[in-house]
Parts: C-alpha cells; sequence; structure tokens
C-alpha cells in the first residue's frame, strides 16, 4: 500500500474529485478526513470507507472551521501528511461583465483563500511529522484560459502561481507542494462550466478539444493525487501535473 500509515484531508471529499481521491487514498493505506461543506454528504462517503476515514463539515473559506477540520484529523487519526485542497467553485460560463460581484468573492475565497487558511492550519502539524505533501486542484483553465470563465480561470492561475511558490519557501521543511490540473470533467458541475446543457451533442464540442478523445474522470485525478503523494514523487514539488489528455499541448 502506497500511503500506509498516512494521514490525509481532502476537502470537497464528498463528491466528484475529492470522493474519489478519499477512495483511492483508503485503499492505498491512509486514514482519511472527508472534508466539505455538506456534511451530510462527507457523513456518506466516510461511512462507506469505514473505519480509515472520518467526516468533517467545513465551509474552507472560514479560518474557524478550517483550524478545527485539522484539529480533528490530529485528534482522530493522530497527526496529517497530506493536505489536498481540492473544494472548488466557478461562476457559470458567461460574459465576465455578468457575473455578481458576490460570485467573484466566493470564487476566490474558496479557490484561493483556502489554500492560505488550510496552509496555516496544517504547516505546523506537518513539521511534528517531519514533513509532508499539500496537493492543490487547479485546472487547465489557470494555463490556457478561455472565454466565458474568466474570473475563475484567474482564481485557478493562483492556485498554480501560489502552488510554486509555497513550493520553494516549504521545500527546506520538506514540504512538498503540488497542483493537479484537469481539463473539464465528468462531474456535478458540468454544466456550469459548460454554460449550456450536458447533451451528447455539446459535449462533443469540448471533447473535440482533448487530442485523447474523451473527458476526465474523477478516476484519472484521484490517480494524480495519489501519485503525487506517494513515496515515488518524493523529489516532486512545485509542478502543475496537467490531467488533461492533451488539451494544452
Amino acid at each position: 500500500m502506497r500511503l500506509e500509515g498516512k494521514v490525509a484531508i481532502v476537502t470537497g471529499g464528498a463528491s466528484g474529485f475529492g470522493k474519489a481521491i478519499c477512495e483511492t487514498y483508503v485503499r492505498e493505506g491512509a486514514k482519511v478526513v472527508v472534508a466539505d461543506i455538506n456534511a451530510q454528504g462527507a457523513r456518506d462517503v466516510a461511512l462507506a470507507l469505514g473505519t480509515s476515514a472520518a467526516a468533517v463539515a467545513v465551509d474552507v473559506a472560514k479560518k474557524l472551521e478550517v483550524d478545527a477540520m485539522v484539529a480533528e484529523a490530529v485528534k482522530v487519526f493522530g497527526g496529517l501528511d497530506i493536505m489536498v485542497n481540492n473544494a472548488g467553485t466557478t461562476h457559470r460560463r458567461q460574459s465576465l461583465l455578468d457575473v455578481a460581484e458576490t460570485e467573484f468573492d466566493r470564487v476566490f475565497a474558496v479557490n484561493v483563500k483556502s489554500i492560505y487558511l488550510a496552509t496555516l492550519a496544517c504547516v505546523p502539524q506537518m513539521d511534528k511529522r517531519g514533513g509532508g505533501v499539500i496537493i492543490n486542484t487547479a485546472s487547465t483553465a489557470g494555463l490556457r484560459p478561455r472565454p466565458g470563465l474568466t474570473w475563475y480561470n484567474g482564481s485557478k492561475g493562483a492556485v498554480i502561481t501560489l502552488s510554486k511558490s509555497m513550493a520553494g519557501e516549504l521545500g527546506p521543511r520538506r514540504i512538498r507542494v503540488c497542483a493537479i490540473c484537469p481539463t473539464i470533467a465528468e462531474t456535478g458541475m458540468l454544466e456550469v462550466f459548460m454554460g449550456m446543457p450536458d447533451t451528447p451533442e455539446n459535449r462533443a464540442g469540448f471533447i473535440a478539444s482533448t487530442p485523447i478523445g474523451r473527458m476526465a474522470t474523477p478516476a484519472d485525478v484521484a490517480n494524480a493525487a495519489l501519485f503525487l503523494a506517494s513515496p515515488e514523487s518524493s523529489m516532486i514539488t512545485g509542478v502543475a501535473l496537467e490531467v488533461d489528455g492533451g488539451r494544452c499541448v
């Protein structure tokens, strides 16, 4: 098992990429805190995973809740080795002029501020373990932005830059930091990203821009998150790993 003895927190763990990461980490021997603003969803995932998982309700944009999330991981499982900042949100694909200020604020709070808050809370715990791994879910939108998601694109560009800067600063503490950049994927947020109904015809337009000929899946992202958290990637930090079927080529 590639994560035997490790303790991880996965935000946005109740669905989509986060759920798949939780399932994969537990399968590989980790103890996992399933953290999500959807408390019941987090409990359902943790229950299905058994004694190797615990659920925490958290708004990742609120410091007290993030601090409590990390404290719960330490209380239940004895420490923290892996922090996966996966929770994210977006505005609907539309003109940049039509996105409300409240939507803009929420996108940056959930996608960017959450990483700041989680880092403040988890680094002291990782220091106690002699190091750790922080994985931030970014997006190909931060590497190859397209019209209609401008403010979301900017938030994911920030995630990529933060991940690189964090890697440089935290490396001497034996804490690796990497970003994962998925392309459009088969998740519950698909129609929001597309800005149109999820029909075979509309999907075909997005798939046509991907050389490998399909959308990403939660399993694709979970496998990347497993590799980046595992000993096999011990010399890898500061990367923004594209899980995109060649879309950014």
